[in-house]
């Protein structure tokens, strides 16, 4: 398949039949009948196979460059419907919030799991980790603060990674 401007090359297929409406005719059906597989759905079937028409109908002049107008009308139409599905998709997201059915204690007792775990490390290790993965500093800004070289933030940081995967979420 190749595209040029607005205009789509399908691989070789029979030729076009000469007007529209007899293209229609022989068309419908098949198309319909797809439509209404994919779908489940028979008025939506029938709203995409209308809307691939239309679209091939406003090419019409130019069908004489499509190698498979078939092929052009059966993409068309399940553009349409993978676009149709990706729009409902967003606006449900929009629409239903996701609520949240956490226990506000849990986060109490994550934070008391985590400053147990980071007092089992070195005031250096412990420090590191905070400056680099819970304030997000990159290891040059986290070495100026400590006052000590990006390098040695950096070892320190893996230390202390290595000391709290030993421990093991569950210790």
């Amino acid at each position: 398949m190749q595209a040029e401007g607005d205009v789509i090359r399908f691989p070789a297929a029979e030729s076009a039949p000469p007007d529209f409406a007899a293209f229609f005719a022989e068309e419908h059906a098949g198309l319909f009948k797809a439509l209404f597989f994919v779908t489940g759905n028979r008025a939506d079937a029938a709203e995409l196979a209308q809307d691939a028409f239309l679209k091939l109908w406003e090419r019409w002049d130019r069908i004489d460059r499509l190698d498979d107008p078939t092929g052009y009308l059966f993409r068309v139409a399940l553009n349409g419907f993978r676009m149709r599905t990706r729009a409902a998709v967003r606006a449900t997201r929009r629409l239903v919030p996701i609520v949240s059915t956490t226990d506000p204690f849990d986060e109490i007792n994550l934070r008391e799991d985590v400053h147990r775990m980071l007092l089992e490390l070195s005031p250096r290790q412990r420090a590191a980790l905070v400056l680099l993965d819970m304030y997000g500093y990159g290891s040059e800004e986290a070495a100026r603060i400590m006052g000590v070289r990006p390098s040695t933030v950096r070892a320190l940081a893996t230390q202390g990674r290595a000391v709290l995967r030993k421990r093991g979420p569950h210790a």
